[in-house]
C-alpha cells in the first residue's frame, strides 16, 4: 500500500467515528480538505466508501429521530411527516389560484419564500 492509500484508507477511518464530519476528519488525520475532495472527485472507489460511511451516518440520525418520536416527541412526528409523509399530503405549501388573475401579496414573505415560490410556479407551468 503505497502513502497515498494509507492516506485514503485513514481518512475513511476517521470518517466512520465522525459520522462523516469531513472537517472533523481531515483534522484527525492531517489530511486538508481540499485533498479529500480531490479524492472524492478522481476516486470512484473511495467515494464510494465516502457515501457508504455517509448513509451509515443517515441510519443512525433516523435511529435517532424514530427513538424521539418513541418518546413522543411532537416536533420530531411533525418533522418526520413532513419529510417522509409527503405522498400522504403531510406537506407545508402554500397553494394559489393562477386562474382568478391576481398576484399574490409577497410585501410579507421572506426572500427565501419568494424564491421558492417562484420554483413551485415554475414547475406547475412545465
Amino acid at each position: 500500500m503505497n502513502k497515498t492509500e494509507h492516506h485514503k484508507k485513514a481518512m475513511l477511518e476517521a470518517l466512520e467515528k465522525t459520522l462523516g464530519i469531513v472537517t472533523t476528519a481531515c483534522n484527525t488525520t492531517g489530511i486538508g480538505r481540499t485533498t479529500f475532495y480531490g479524492w472524492l472527485k478522481d476516486d470512484e472507489e473511495f467515494a464510494k466508501k465516502v457515501e457508504e460511511i455517509n448513509d451509515i451516518a443517515l441510519d443512525y440520525a433516523e435511529s435517532q429521530l424514530h427513538k424521539q418520536m418513541g418518546k413522543g416527541s411532537t416536533a420530531a412526528t411533525i418533522f418526520y411527516l413532513k419529510t417522509k409523509g409527503k405522498k400522504r399530503g403531510y406537506i407545508e405549501r402554500q397553494e394559489f389560484d393562477i386562474n382568478n388573475n391576481t398576484a399574490p401579496d409577497l410585501s410579507d414573505m421572506t426572500t427565501d419564500e419568494i424564491k421558492l415560490l417562484l420554483n413551485e410556479e415554475t414547475i406547475i407551468e412545465e
